[in-house]
């Protein structure tokens, strides 16, 4: 494989998978709360927040790109208070590439993680809580260990999508050689070039693999979500 692929590739490929697994860990903490507080909370402006969550799936990802560049750029007043409080510039860097990438992989992840979180009995941490409980102890014994696999599911379809983004990131972070390149990058790259079709068909390949690898986890984990809450319950 090593002598199949050049250095360049294997670079793209690290970069790839550096990226993508930085967004997923990034953006799980948030996901999760998200998941669960449209799953199990009822308030004002719960609809509008579902759809805010699930509008990178419907918006072209160059728009989503565009208004990441007018939050986080040097300009913008987040990129603009990063940079002064901690001298921290995310566009056209490989952590504006995770970033658009999370921000593109959350809807999925957020929807993994609520079903599996609406899955949970109730009854299960009513009963807790009528033994004594707190609301974080029936939380953190019975909700988050039963919605474990959902969670799982949710990290990797994140993490499939964000092998996958390329509008976000190349609006965002652009197509540095090296810095934000990442797989898809690569072959859009690739296609400009002439003599470049076996370089594009071999990262092609590559982008298939892990991206059917993950899906097929993400899928492996939600069947087992669903075998694990018929056995407790």
């Amino acid at each position: 494989m090593s002598g199949w692929l050049s250095a360049a590739e294997w670079a793209v490929i690290a970069l790839s998978l550096k990226v993508s697994l930085v967004a997923v860990l990034a953006s799980l903490p948030l996901a999760y709360a998200l998941a669960w507080l449209i799953a199990r909370r009822r308030f004002p402006g719960r609809m509008l927040l579902d759809a805010a969550v699930h509008l990178p799936l419907v918006l072209p990802p160059v728009v989503t790109g565009w208004l990441l560049l007018l939050a986080f750029g040097r300009n913008g007043p987040i990129g603009h208070w990063l940079e002064q409080a901690f001298g921290v510039s995310l566009v056209f860097t490989w952590g504006g590439a995770a970033l658009a990438a999370a921000v593109m992989a959350l809807p999925l992840m957020v929807r993994a993680m609520r079903l599996s979180i609406e899955a949970v009995d109730r009854k299960l941490v009513e009963a807790a809580r009528t033994l004594g409980a707190s609301p974080l102890r029936a939380f953190a014994t019975i909700t988050l260990p039963l919605s474990l696999p959902g969670i799982a599911a949710g990290a990797m379809l994140g993490f499939a999508r964000s092998l996958g983004e390329f509008g976000a990131t190349i609006t965002f972070a652009a197509n540095i050689e090296g810095q934000t390149r990442t797989l898809p990058l690569a072959i859009y790259t690739g296609l400009q070039v002439p003599g470049s079709e076996g370089a594009v068909a071999r990262l092609a390949i590559m982008a298939i693999v892990l991206s059917l690898g993950a899906l097929m986890v993400s899928e492996w984990l939600v069947r087992r979500s669903g075998g694990s809450r018929a056995h407790v319950l």
